[in-house]
């Protein structure tokens, strides 16, 4: 796979595939470099949103119309060749990215898994036939005589898991136990001297795990590859952008207010309370506790301030007299009012820096006397608990918000957050800060007027950009 930043056509090559992709090797196209980053950008948010709905625990039927939704809405193209050339082509491109560490190989390879079960359930029978055979499935439907042999025990199977009785020409295989853990460990299988009689309904589980054990040995060698020589050759350029990618934001751009955002000192307080997250509604809460925040917690606060709305005069107003507390406002001149009027733009390179995502909150490493940081995150569950129940959070839902830090699902446990302070739904999730507080102004307002949307449909993930030999 090469890429180009030249305006050519985005390839030279189709694709082409009568089956479900089963991704065994790159594609020989050449493709524009914006239309790389796209690709893999959309297949995030198709993979980011699988793992959303399994975190909140949505039911098969719901998993399964989830997934056509975010197929429908991210992966689809205009020709249809460019759509299959843009599934396969944004595998690889996220299959180099998620290879580099433990974690990141387990999340890919288990939303991975999730994709081609569901999109493996939606192909015709002959097609499914098809990806069994390139699979390397070579199992038989059992003869009748065997059937017969097993048949009362099939049934009983059959009725344990609310599955009709099987007739005279129902269709089961039988494989070793082993290739079905799934269907072993949910007891939803006959096991019968080392083998498990499989009916044809529950294919998708000997096909999907097939898939995932290829893919889990695919990602160990494309590891390999990177670090021996893809990451080496490329660390002027590629490198540094592909391990920066799991932190990276591409959603919305909160550096300049939205209509909901325009606060004065004066509503700081009572907004805090009321609309702010709980990393930032904690910094707020320590800064007017300590009347100092270390430089982490200012610049995670100013400019989330920033954008939801306090322009520069009044940010400088708001941390002179917090700090001039402590340190007098002749030091704060000096010492600290020049980063806040950086922040703004209006010192150094005069950059408009954007307020942190929640990606780059929860990543920080906050040490010693420092308050910034993701609390759901950073916190033990002992001060979470506290926290949680400052904001108003019943001990139910604190249960549930707890279950998913555990879990380490940090924005789906502030989305959770978000859900009990409101009374509102928020299906969309929480990816940033600024975000929580445009969707809580938004509730709020709804209060008085119901015609306002309770909650911002907003996508914020990783972005990718690049597998393979880039040529300039």
């Amino acid at each position: 796979m090469e890429l180009h930043r030249s305006q050519r056509k985005s390839s030279t090559a189709t694709i082409s595939s009568t089956t479900l992709p089963l991704y065994r090797s790159a594609p020989p196209l050449e493709v524009r470099l914006e239309e790389f980053e796209l690709y893999a950008i959309d297949r995030l948010r198709v993979l980011k949103g699988i793992s959303d709905g399994l975190s909140r625990g949505k039911k098969s039927e719901d998993m399964e119309k989830l997934v056509r939704d975010l197929l429908k809405a991210h992966m689809k193209h205009p020709q249809a060749s460019e759509a299959v050339n843009k599934d396969i082509i944004s595998h690889f491109v996220l299959r180099l990215v998620y290879c580099r560490t433990e974690d990141l190989r387990k999340w890919f390879l288990s939303m991975e898994t999730m994709l081609f079960r569901h999109r493996f359930l939606s192909e015709s029978p002959e097609s499914q036939k098809q990806v069994f055979s390139e699979l390397g499935l070579s199992y038989k439907a059992i003869g009748y005589a065997e059937f017969e042999a097993v048949k009362d025990k099939l049934v009983q199977v059959a009725r344990l898991i609310g599955q009709p009785v099987p007739s005279a020409d129902a269709i089961y295989y039988k494989v070793p136990w082993e290739e079905v853990p799934e269907l072993v460990a949910g007891r939803r299988v006959l096991l019968h001297k080392g083998y498990a009689y499989i009916a044809i309904y529950q294919v998708v589980s000997l096909v999907a795990t097939q898939f995932r054990s290829y893919l889990s040995k695919a990602l160990s060698l494309t590891n390999r590859k990177w670090t021996s020589t893809i990451r080496e050759q490329e660390k002027d350029r590629l490198t540094p952008i592909v391990e920066a990618l799991c932190t990276s934001y591409l959603g919305p751009d909160y550096s300049q207010p939205t209509e909901y955002a325009d606060i004065s000192i004066k509503d700081l307080e009572q907004i805090a309370k009321s609309s702010f997250p709980l990393c930032m509604r904690h910094l707020f809460d320590k800064l007017k506790e300590d009347h100092h925040l270390k430089h982490g917690g200012r610049m995670q606060l100013g400019l989330f301030l920033k954008g939801v709305g306090l322009k520069l005069d009044d940010a400088l107003a708001f941390w002179r007299a917090e700090f001039s507390q402590r340190v007098g406002v002749e030091r704060f001149d000096k010492e600290y009012a020049y980063s806040i009027r950086h922040n703004y733009g209006k010192e150094g390179k005069r950059v408009d820096y954007s307020p942190y995502s929640c990606q780059k909150v929860i990543s920080s490493s906050p040490g010693v006397g420092d308050h910034h940081g993701c609390p759901y995150r950073h916190f033990s569950e002992d001060n979470l608990r506290a926290a949680l129940g400052k904001m108003g959070v019943n001990n139910q839902k604190m249960e549930d918000i707890l279950d998913k830090v555990r879990n380490r699902h940090y924005q789906l446990a502030c989305t959770l957050t978000f859900e009990s302070v409101h009374g509102s739904s928020c299906d969309a999730g929480i990816n940033h800060p600024n975000q929580y507080f445009i969707d809580s102004q938004k509730v709020l307002q709804s209060k008085v007027d119901p015609e306002t949307s309770s909650c911002t449909n907003f996508d914020a993930f990783l972005t990718v950009l690049s597998l393979g030999r880039l040529s300039t």
